[in-house]
C-alpha cells in the first residue's frame, strides 16, 4: 500500500527573518495506485513538493506520511524520474537499468535466487518499455525518448510503491511526448504504481492524471483539485472531446488568474516589459 497523506505542509527557504515561504498549508491525500498530476504557474512549489515526497527536501511544517510511515528522507519505496535522463554514459542500457542492484546497500543479504530474479526483472522492464533490441547499446546511441524510457525502467527496477516524475517529458518533441504519454499510462496499468507527475503542460496533466492538482504561487499552495472526466483507458483523440477542452480552459484560466493575468496576451506583454527593463 502506498497511500500518501500530506497535512498542513509548509516549507521555508533561508533563515528567519529573511526566510522565504515556498509552500504553505498544503493538504492532499493520494490513493494507492492513483495517478495525480501537479500543475501551476512557475514558482508555485510543484517541484519542491515532489522533492519533499521523495525525501530529497525537508519540510519545515506539517507532516507527510506514506504507507503509514513519516517521510524523513529517501527510501526504496519511492523512486524519482527527472527531466534530464542522467544515465551513466559508460554503461549499456541493461546495465543502467540494473545499476541500483549493484550498490552495496542493495546487495546485502541477497541470495543467488534474488540475483536471478533481479536479472529477470530487468529483462521484463526492457520488454515493457520496448527497448529489448537495444539492450547492449549505450546512451549516446539512443534518442531522447529512448533515454527517458531507460531512466523510467531504472526507477522501476526496485518495484517502488510510488513513482515521482518531475517534468520527465519536457525536453522531448511533441510527437515523442505523445508516445511517452501512452507508455507511462501502460506502465501505470501494468506496474500498479502510485504516480505523482509534475508538469507545466495542462493538456499533459489532464491526459495522464486521474486528478489534476492546481497549485498557485506566493506562497505555494493548492488552489483546486479537478477529477478528470475521462475513462481509465485513454486515447489521444480524447483531447478533442468537449469535456477535455472545457477542463483545459478552466485550469488555464485559473493559472492566468494566479499570475495576475486574464489573457495570454497580457502575460506576454508583462514578460516583454520585464525583458526591456533589464
Amino acid at each position: 500500500m502506498s497511500k500518501v497523506t500530506i497535512e498542513n505542509l509548509g516549507k521555508r527557504f533561508g533563515v528567519d527573518p529573511r526566510s522565504t515561504p515556498a509552500l504553505q498549508d498544503v493538504n492532499l491525500t493520494i490513493g494507492d495506485n492513483e495517478f495525480v498530476t501537479l500543475v501551476g504557474a512557475s514558482g508555485c512549489g510543484k517541484s519542491t513538493l515532489l522533492r519533499i515526497l521523495a525525501g530529497l527536501e525537508t519540510h519545515t511544517a506539517g507532516r507527510v506520511v506514506c504507507a503509514g510511515h513519516a517521510i524523513e528522507g529517501p527510501g526504496a519505496d519511492r523512486a524519482m524520474v527527472f527531466q534530464h535522463y542522467s544515465l551513466y554514459p559508460w554503461l549499456s542500457v541493461i546495465d543502467n537499468i540494473k545499476f541500483s542492484r549493484k550498490l552495496q546497500v542493495n546487495r546485502e543479504n541477497l541470495s543467488s535466487a534474488d540475483v536471478e530474479a533481479a536479472s529477470g526483472r530487468a529483462d521484463a522492464l526492457l520488454d515493457l518499455i520496448g527497448l529489448s533490441k537495444v539492450a547492449s547499446a549505450y546512451p549516446n546511441q539512443l534518442s531522447g525518448g529512448m533515454q527517458q524510457r531507460v531512466a523510467i525502467a531504472r526507477a522501476l527496477m526496485g518495484r517502488p510503491a510510488m513513482l515521482l516524475m518531475d517534468e520527465p517529458f519536457g525536453a522531448l518533441d511533441a510527437q515523442t511526448r505523445e508516445v511517452m504519454h501512452d507508455l507511462i499510462l501502460h506502465i501505470h496499468r501494468i506496474e500498479k504504481t502510485t504516480i505523482v507527475f509534475v508538469t507545466h503542460d495542462v493538456e499533459e496533466a489532464i491526459y495522464l492524471g486521474q486528478r489534476v492538482v492546481l497549485m498557485q504561487p506566493r506562497p505555494g499552495r493548492i488552489h483546486s483539485i479537478y477529477p478528470v472526466p475521462l475513462p481509465a483507458a485513454r486515447q489521444q483523440d480524447m483531447k478533442h472531446c468537449v469535456e477535455f477542452r472545457e477542463l483545459k480552459n478552466e485550469i488555464l484560466a485559473r493559472i492566468r488568474e494566479s499570475a495576475g493575468m486574464t489573457t495570454d496576451h497580457e502575460l506576454l506583454e508583462k514578460l516583454n516589459l520585464a525583458s526591456e527593463a533589464t
